[in-house]
């Protein structure tokens, strides 16, 4: 895995072409899998949620807006660009989330403070070839109150091999090509195509939050399998 300063770099320089390529990359659905991700958040109707690794802040945006009053929203994040960004459509949407920088490896939340942490297209820069992955998993687990939930929606590996096969080919031709010509770095979209052709399927993702001390997981995928949302219960 690069170091974590040039996972900085990487998406501090993004922002600006960040969330059209986020739509473009996806075929326009990024957004609807963070609901159906904010949905399994909110179930036990959360006091305090957080957006882990929020990046421009869309699912922070999505809890609030369908979390309603009585739930209070944050956002973490390493990169100030980002939150900047995150903060500006906060300020469009006229809502209220607190927008926090800091490493997901060393939270500055009480233990058991939080009720409910979402995250999108986070946990694979958390883990993908990282050794000190355990660290940022246990962070997040240490933050939960007990029964408290984090849902995830990251890429997957189709169990398919026919589809496992299309979604690899497009991830090596099309990602870096098109995310380096319209964001003018291609190498953080050659970055990201292969953490995602080289990330953990589905069950692996199970395994390793139940290592890390959560009750229960579950998972359900979407596009063929190129998608999973996971919920693991403290």
């Amino acid at each position: 895995m690069p170091p974590s300063g040039f996972l900085h770099k990487m998406f501090s320089s993004l922002p600006r072409r960040y969330d059209l390529l986020n739509r473009l990359l996806t075929w326009g659905q990024d957004q609807g899998w963070r609901r159906k991700a904010v949905a399994e958040c909110l179930k036990d109707r959360p006091r305090w949620a957080l957006d882990l690794g929020c990046g421009t802040g869309d699912l922070a945006l999505h809890l609030s807006s369908l979390g309603g009053p009585g739930t209070r929203v944050l956002g973490l994040d390493f990169s100030l660009p980002m939150l900047e960004a995150a903060r500006a459509k906060a300020r469009q949407a006229k809502v209220e989330i607190a927008f926090i920088r800091a490493d997901a490896a060393h939270l500055p939340l009480r233990p058991g403070w939080l009720d409910a942490i979402g995250s999108s297209f986070t946990l694979r820069n958390l883990t993908y070839r990282n050794p000190g992955a355990g660290q940022y998993l246990s962070q997040a687990h240490k933050a939960l109150r007990p029964g408290g939930r984090w849902v995830t929606v990251e890429t997957s590996q189709p169990p398919g091999s026919l589809v496992r096969w299309a979604f690899h080919s497009y991830l090596r031709r099309l990602v870096p090509s098109l995310g380096g010509l319209i964001s003018g770095n291609q190498g953080a979209y050659r970055y990201l195509a292969g953490s995602a052709l080289g990330f953990f399927p589905a069950e692996e993702v199970s395994r390793m939050l139940l290592k890390t001390g959560f009750q229960r997981v579950t998972f359900r995928r979407f596009l063929r399998g190129a998608i999973a949302i996971h919920t693991a219960i403290k």
